[in-house]
C-alpha cells in the first residue's frame, strides 16, 4: 500500500505505512510521546492485531481486506467541553466517503459508529491529549470494513458484501482522507452548527418511536444531542434525558 495519490492540504502529509502492528493509535500515541508529530500524519497498517474500539472493546479485521489507520490532528482551538465537535467532524467525514457508494440508509449511529440499516461498517476512536483548558492534538483511530467477506457477529458488514464490489484500498484511502480534512476544515472554521445539522440528519434512529435499554427496556425517540455529545432522549412521558456512552443501548 505505498501507491496513495493523495490530494489533500495536509491529512496523510506524511503516511507511515506499518505492514503490521498491534494498534495504529498506541503507535501514533507513543510515537507523539517521544517527538512532535506533524498534524494530519496518518499511520497506516495492513494487518492490527490488537485494534481497539470504544470502551476498550476489540476491533475484529481481517488482514490486507480492510481499512485501518489513524490521524494525529492538532485541534487546540477545542475547549475540553467541545470535543464531541471532533466527534461530529470526523463521523461526518467518514460518512460523506461512504455515501458515494452506499445509498441513504447509511446512517450514523451515536456517538461515531457507521451503520448501513442495521449492520456495522466502521467505529471510530478518538483518544485527546489534553493540555490546560484545551486538546493539545488528538488521535483518530479509524476502521472500515471495505473487502471482507465474513465476520463472526451478524451485525456487521462490508463495503463489498454490500454492493459486490472489490475495492483497492490504494485509490480509497485517499478519498477517505480527503473527505475527513474538508470536514475538519470546516470544524476549524467555526461551522459547528452547520456541521451539527448535518450530523443530526443522517444520525441512526433519530426522530422516531424505537425501544432502548437504559436501567430498564423502554420505548423512546432521540430528539437531539446536547453541547456535551451527549445522546437526547424523549421517553414514555415526554421527558427528555440526556445520555453519556454506554449508559443507553439500541435495541435492533
Amino acid at each position: 500500500m505505498h501507491n496513495l495519490t493523495l490530494n489533500t492540504l495536509f491529512v496523510g502529509k506524511p503516511v507511515i505505512h506499518l505492514p503490521t502492528c498491534h494498534s495504529t493509535n498506541t503507535y501514533a500515541r507513543n510515537l507523539a510521546a517521544k517527538e512532535r508529530v506533524v498534524e494530519g500524519t496518518v499511520i497506516l497498517t495492513s494487518e492490527q492485531t490488537a485494534g481497539r474500539g470504544q470502551m476498550g472493546n476489540r476491533w475484529e479485521s481481517e488482514p490486507y481486506q480492510n481499512m485501518t489507520l489513524s490521524i494525529v490532528l492538532c485541534p487546540t482551538f477545542l475547549k475540553i467541553s467541545e470535543q464531541f465537535h471532533l466527534n461530529i467532524a470526523i463521523s461526518l467525514g467518514i460518512y460523506n466517503f461512504l455515501n458515494q457508494y452506499l445509498d441513504d440508509e447509511l446512517k450514523i449511529k451515536w456517538p461515531n459508529d457507521i451503520l448501513y440499516k442495521h449492520y456495522k461498517l466502521g467505529g471510530i476512536l478518538i483518544e485527546n491529549v489534553i493540555k490546560g483548558q484545551y486538546i493539545e492534538h488528538a488521535i483518530i483511530g479509524i476502521g472500515l470494513n471495505i473487502n471482507q467477506g465474513g465476520f463472526q457477529t451478524p451485525k456487521a458488514s462490508s463495503l463489498k458484501l454490500l454492493t459486490g464490489q472489490h475495492y483497492s484500498l490504494e485509490e480509497l484511502i485517499p478519498k477517505l482522507l480527503k473527505s475527513i480534512e474538508e470536514t475538519y476544515l470546516r470544524l476549524r472554521q467555526y461551522q459547528v452548527n452547520d456541521l451539527k445539522n448535518e450530523y443530526l440528519g443522517c444520525l441512526f434512529r433519530c426522530n422516531k418511536k424505537y425501544t432502548f435499554k437504559s436501567d430498564v427496556l423502554f420505548e423512546g425517540k432521540i430528539v437531539g444531542i446536547d453541547e456535551y455529545g451527549r445522546l437526547l432522549v424523549e421517553g414514555e412521558t415526554q421527558e427528555v434525558k440526556a445520555y453519556n456512552f454506554k449508559e443507553i443501548a439500541f435495541i435492533y
